[in-house]
């Protein structure tokens, strides 16, 4: 009895990390950028050179 309380235990505990992890990583990814998101090199076109 004790190692089937053992096992549901553990599994319990595996899959709450598991879901933690994701909502985790999903709020790591939906996270806005710290700076905006701007070119780094523009390339003039032919109407901004007249």
């Amino acid at each position: 009895m004790h190692r089937l309380l053992a096992a549901a235990l553990t599994t319990a505990f595996a899959a709450a990390l598991a879901v933690g992890a994701a909502f985790g990583i999903v709020a790591l990814l939906d996270a806005t950028p710290d700076q905006p998101n701007n070119p780094l090199v523009t390339h003039e076109t032919a109407q901004q050179e007249r």
